[in-house]
């Protein structure tokens, strides 16, 4: 077995001021003083994989220490390949600033297995190990190394994994393989238990919280642990058109809605910081349903279109402006309302046309509309029967025609912004808000008549007619086990609040 060495694929050589400069995705160093020979060597690096102790032969000794001292600063920008008898059986890339492995030695006796959070998958033609818990990415070159990884779904010895891959692979390359598998973390050696082996990845306190998928997008929705195109770099500019900016409304009956006036709006509305400390979500609604009327202010001061614009040289594309904010002026949250209880408005699923500021009434199947409401219900615990529900859909291909890696999450952070949107108004205008935290995602897809993989709810928020509380004098209760930090405070905003919203003749 040998260790062979090349450059990464995207790693580029740049001499320029006296200095041999190396630059990649995970890594960037500037060497001094280096032998033209040197130099050389490294070039060759980047064409095909060889052994240092092969390179280093070739030169002085002064320029082999040379050499060795570069490899071992620029480790992370080189490919490693796991060789036999000229066979390559894996190469192990970094994928994180800084990261570095050695092989470990397998303990003949343990328990071997697969850390929970592995996956494997199909990558530029060759199927890949990864996972969010390591900063390294192994390419399964030779199907025997991929039959390996997969015995170790289940926890085994070297012996029996020896003995399995006999006549595949050598004793020798079986104890290999494990050794970079174990030292990089992507297998695991279990510990014995009262009733059987125990991994980290499922024992570990606080890996036990986290869910398999959650921490992959944690991962990859940030910088720092995978070397991909990352970010607002448009990766499909010149080769897919973008969506446009503003979805064209679907085919049915439409209903014109209230556009309140904005300076009637300022005259009334509680100060911001009232809003925002009287803020709560209501899931029991008024005997007499918010109006028509109502909805339509409320949809007018979250979701409108209120003003469109390019595309630019920054913005290669169409974008609005909203209520909310949102990144690169995107914009691809559309809105859907399931509607069982609002007066002057017949119950139905509609769509919201943000430029119209209208509803579009969709044929809907009645047994679709209940599921949506009773799901949402169930979100509450029970606890709410929603006179509307408003439904969140990504349009997400708006998102990833800019966003490489990040573009479902930054979806969510939008769901989040307008949830809080959401929030502030219904508060100001006295009426029940309350969002949600999870939906069926196929079933409203269903329901409106969308594509899944273009189009799919991504957040669920509930309206309907507040119950107003008896007003007295004396501050607000906080519910039983509550305790506030500042009782009085607390109370005089709670109040001002519900004057504050009395006053207006909510």
């Amino acid at each position: 077995m040998t260790t062979l060495l090349r450059f990464r694929s995207d790693t580029v050589l740049h001499p320029r001021d006296g200095a041999l400069r190396l630059l990649s995705p995970v890594g960037a160093v500037a060497v001094r003083g280096v032998a033209p020979a040197v130099i050389t060597t490294l070039r060759e690096l980047t064409e095909a994989p060889a052994a240092l102790a092969e390179c280093a032969a070739k030169l002085s000794p002064a320029q082999a220490a040379q050499l060795r001292h570069i490899v071992a600063r620029v480790g992370p920008l080189f490919t490693k390949y796991i060789h036999l008898d000229g066979r390559t059986l894996v190469t192990v890339d970094v994928t994180a600033r800084g990261a570095h492995y050695e092989p470990s030695t397998v303990p003949v006796s343990a328990t071997l297995r697969l850390s929970s959070f592995a996956l494997l998958r199909s990558h530029e033609g060759t199927l890949v190990l990864e996972c969010p818990l390591v900063r390294h990415r192994v390419r399964l070159v030779d199907p025997a190394a991929a039959a390996l990884v997969a015995m170790l779904g289940a926890a085994r010895t070297s012996a029996e994994l020896t003995a399995e891959l006999a006549g595949r692979l050598p004793a020798t390359a079986v104890t290999t393989l494990l050794e970079h598998l174990l030292g990089a973390g992507f297998i695991e050696v279990g510990q014995p238990g009262t009733e059987s082996v125990a991994f980290v990845s499922d024992s570990d306190p606080v890996l036990r919280q986290w869910d398999y998928h959650d921490l992959l997008v944690h991962s990859r929705a940030r910088s720092g642990r995978f070397d991909q195109p990352f970010g607002g770099i448009f990766p499909y500019r010149g080769q897919i058109p973008p969506q446009p900016a503003v979805k064209p409304p679907p085919d049915g009956p439409r209903i014109a809605l209230y556009r309140p006036s904005l300076e009637d709006v300022l005259a009334r509305d509680p100060q911001l910081t009232t809003v925002i400390e009287g803020r709560a979500s209501v899931r029991q609604y008024a005997p007499e349903p918010l109006t028509v009327e109502q909805l339509g202010e409320f949809l007018y001061r979250t979701a409108r279109v209120r003003a469109s614009f390019g595309p630019s040289e920054l913005t290669p594309y169409e974008a609005t402006t909203r209520p909310y904010p949102c990144g690169g002026a995107a914009y691809e949250l559309e809105l859907y309302l399931t509607v069982q209880r609002c007066a002057d408005l017949a119950a139905g699923a509609y769509y919201y046309d943000p430029v119209g500021h209208r509803l579009v009434l969709l044929g809907a199947e009645p047994a679709d509309r209940a599921a949506m409401l009773h799901t949402a219900s169930v979100a509450t615990g029970m606890q709410a029967d929603p006179d509307v529900l408003i439904t969140m859909t990504s349009r997400f291909q708006r998102l990833s025609w800019k966003y490489r890696a990040i573009a479902y999450s930054v979806s969510l952070k939008h769901a989040g912004v307008l949830y809080q949107t959401m929030y502030l108004v219904a508060t100001a205008m006295g009426l029940a808000p309350c969002g949600l935290g999870s939906g069926n995602a196929d079933l409203a897809a269903r329901t409106f008549g969308l594509d899944y993989l273009r189009e799919s709810s991504v957040g669920e928020f509930i309206l309907g007619s507040r119950p107003m509380p008896a007003f007295d004098a004396a501050p607000v209760a906080l519910p039983e086990g509550w305790q506030p930090v500042n009782d009085s405070q607390w109370g005089e905003v709670a109040q001002a609040t519900l004057r504050a919203i009395r006053g207006a003749g909510r």
